[in-house]
């Protein structure tokens, strides 16, 4: 362990050296990341996507709504360079405004599906009984159904559109969530340190909260980042189907939906966001195996 610093907030030195702790097994992951070169590549990926998406209105040489008919199914040239397509529409501005939306969709599905999922898997290992019982025969219902088949099903019934897409990727994920959180408090809670806390009178509540959730971070961590790649293709398949965003709203699924009409007369209309999809998803997984390596305790430095 690195030499104990005195860190501002912090008084007694137990506490120091509880914090110096967890500063050298970040840096014990930093560098097993550094070392796997196909998580670092991933990561790199994915930085690369991230940024020219958030810097889409700096970036798009075109407004990505713009109709220009003149110009319609423009191959790619120096004015046009991703070209446009069956309204003249510039390529490259709509898939950088596209992976907003896409990106953010997908993240804001894993949170919709993690926060509930941990919460319940949490509450279901830890209380056992009649609740874990209860809470595991829905987690059953749901997982009878395919992710995909079941997040159908929700915007079916919710209607068409980002906002529902979100709700219905992020659902789609609570049952894998809860199944792994619960396994693993099932684990941690006879554990010594859970028992020591139960002994000096810690409530449930506590427990659950400072003792063993937070145990349960590194698995939730590489569960969410694996998760991430999945729920982006799923809300693009809901948009390739019509049922997620809708014209003329760029989305990466959306516009390989509209492509599908052109491939033998204009191919770059679908290729360009099918890849941007392929980059970030495979990029995503990358980094997360990586990451799912590095968080491995059984591993050694």
């Amino acid at each position: 362990m690195t030499e104990l610093k005195k860190i501002p907030g912090l008084d007694d030195e137990e506490s120091q050296v509880i914090y110096q702790t967890r500063m050298d097994r970040l840096m014990i992951i930093g560098k097993r990341l550094w070392k796997n070169k196909a998580s670092s590549l991933g990561l790199a990926t994915v930085l690369i996507v991230v940024s020219v998406c958030i810097l889409a209105p700096y970036l798009a040489p075109n407004d990505p709504l713009k109709l220009d008919i003149p110009n319609r199914l423009k191959s790619p040239s120096s004015k046009f360079l991703l070209g446009t397509d069956q309204f003249g529409r510039d390529i490259l501005s709509r898939l950088l405004y596209g992976g907003r939306l896409s990106l953010g969709v997908g993240i804001i599905a894993v949170v919709l599906g993690l926060v509930p999922g941990v919460l319940l898997g949490l509450v279901s290992g830890f209380l056992r009984g009649n609740v874990d019982a209860v809470i595991m025969r829905g987690v059953d219902i749901m997982m009878a159904l395919p992710s995909i088949l079941l997040a159908l099903l929700i915007v079916t019934v919710l209607g068409p559109g980002l906002v529902n897409t979100m709700i219905a990727v992020g659902i789609g994920g609570i049952p894998s969530m809860t199944r792994l959180v619960r396994g693993k408090v099932l684990s941690l809670r006879e554990t010594e340190y859970v028992e020591a806390a139960r002994s000096i009178g810690a409530t449930d509540r506590r427990i659950m909260l400072k003792h063993i959730l937070p145990n349960c971070a590194a698995p939730i961590i590489v569960v969410a980042t694996l998760r991430l790649p999945s729920a982006i293709i799923m809300a693009a398949s809901l948009s390739f189907i019509g049922l997620g965003a809708q014209a003329p709203t760029p989305e990466w699924g959306a516009m390989l939906s509209t492509g599908r009409h052109f491939l033998t007369t204009a191919w770059w209309i679908c290729t360009f966001p099918g890849l941007a999809i392929f980059l970030s998803v495979l990029g995503l997984n990358l980094f997360g195996d990586g990451l799912r390596d590095a968080l491995d305790p059984k591993l050694k430095n």
